[in-house]
């Protein structure tokens, strides 16, 4: 795989909105096309550059080591200055304690080297609540610690690191009464169709922890080089935004359900050469929970995932198991799973007879793991983890699962080869193995029910 660097200049009229205002500023972008090449139809993804705008340091905006209150003051006024007509707001070297940070159209927020942009564990911080989703379900929660809402051309970039205290969110990884309580109403609402606006799960008991990074309907996306140090919830998460590239970050993060990239309803997505040592999947594709997918019919597509390093996690890559909107055309090629990855399998796909949509064309490719906990290939048609006893089904809606295509595979230790379990009245369909090698399996090899056309060889 390769990509063509190609700079082309846009005179480009931005819009940028939060919440129900707007505003309209104009501004000479620079655009990298990145051309990425995969088996199937991949559009070039388009994102800014920074290169020659001006920069704005947050030191001249009155920031100071160890103050919350004056850092995220000016971390505010550099972005609203340099969203007027395009630019970086440096973060210089030191640590910069801050509350949560909302980017802008047009902005670059550069971490630079020897710089810790340090968030505050206080979730008062992190109101007014925003409009955000939980677990594939819109609602109006504590808003992510970084936070894009509408936006384009924007980034994060920079050698330096960005880290989440984790005193308080600690205290909401378990799931007490209370937490229930609150998800099953989010469940109940979006079943029932009640307006985003009217979904607050911001009170004393619900709970629901904040992305870190959250890109929501934004389009022309950069992220760069930075280090991501823990999270309360999943870790990047690309909502409902296409033209996006995230190359050379490096996460760690061990919390409850710290997955690391979470492309969910996006497209033209290409992620390179990353590090990923996870409390939960590296990288999880979804595309929302039941009716949300249904009704935002928004697959996650054209997405290319290459040159990755899974140092730990659950899965190097998981799809699902919120996938109701579709996911299809996915590429993963030339990744790593170190000797202490400790995953369960290296591709996982996961739904149940609620989630509808479907999975296609996934190619899966040039992969080396050494010992897996399970195996290289899982498909289950039936995970529904607490939402099984929490509500019932009152729509049930199959998934289609078809050409799933695995070659060059080759790692140490598992259980199986594959398990697929697939949904009886609708067989997993076209499933390829070419030169898929396991050294020493602990189980059956092949373990499988209702999937049509499996090959192996």
């Amino acid at each position: 795989m390769k990509s063509n660097w190609l700079i082309a200049t846009f005179l480009i009229l931005c819009f940028s909105t939060y919440g129900q205002s707007s505003f309209q500023k104009s501004s000479v972008i620079i655009m990298d096309k990145i051309e990425v090449d995969a088996p199937f139809e991949m559009p070039d993804i388009l994102i800014p550059n920074f290169r020659n705008l001006p920069k704005y340091n947050i030191l001249d905006f009155g920031a100071e080591p160890n103050d919350k209150e004056k850092n995220s003051r000016a971390i505010e006024e550099a972005i609203n200055r340099a969203t007027a007509k395009g630019g970086t707001v440096i973060i210089p070297p030191g640590e910069w304690l801050t509350k949560k940070i909302h980017l802008k159209s047009n902005v670059n927020l550069h971490i630079s080297q020897g710089a810790t942009l340090l968030f505050s564990e206080d979730p008062q911080d992190y109101l007014p609540a925003v409009f955000s989703s939980w677990e594939g379900l819109e609602c109006y929660n504590y808003s992510p610690l970084i936070y894009a809402f509408g936006l384009k051309n924007v980034a994060i970039s920079g050698k330096g690191t960005i880290k989440a205290q984790l005193d308080i969110w600690k205290k909401w990884f378990p799931r007490p009464k209370p937490h229930m309580e609150s998800i099953k109403n989010l469940y109940n609402w979006a079943q029932d169709e009640i307006p985003v606006e009217k979904r607050i799960m911001v009170n004393d008991t619900a709970n629901l922890r904040p992305q870190f990074i959250q890109f929501n309907r934004c389009e022309n996306v950069l992220i760069e080089d930075i280090k991501i140090r823990n999270s309360p919830f999943w870790t990047v998460h690309l909502y409902l935004s296409k033209d996006i590239v995230v190359r050379n970050i490096d996460i760690y993060a061990h919390g409850h359900n710290n997955d690391g990239i979470d492309p969910e309803m996006s497209q033209n997505v290409l992620i390179e050469n990353c590090v990923f040592d996870q409390g939960d999947d590296a990288i999880a594709i979804k595309s929302g929970r039941n009716p949300e997918g249904w009704r935002l019919q928004t697959p996650s597509k054209n997405i290319v995932i290459r040159n990755c390093t899974m140092k730990d996690g659950h899965q190097l890559l998981a799809i699902g198991s919120e996938l109701s909107g579709g996911v299809e055309n996915i590429l993963v090629d030339n990744c790593v799973a170190g000797s202490g990855a400790k995953l369960m399998h290296l591709l996982f796909i996961k739904t149940n007879e609620r989630m509808g949509g479907y999975v296609k064309n996934i190619y899966f490719k040039n992969i080396i793991a050494q010992d897996v906990q399970d195996g290289i290939l899982g498909i289950d048609t039936d995970v529904l983890y607490q939402w099984r006893t929490l509500v019932s089904t009152r729509i049930k809606k199959t998934t289609l699962i078809e050409n799933i295509f695995l070659e060059n595979i080759q790692a140490k230790k598992g259980k199986f080869v594959t398990k697929i379990n697939g949904n009886p009245e609708l067989p997993a369909q076209n499933v390829v193995l070419k030169n898929v090698y396991l050294e020493n399996s602990t189980q059956e090899r092949i373990q499988n029910k209702h999937v049509s056309n499996f090959i192996y060889n």
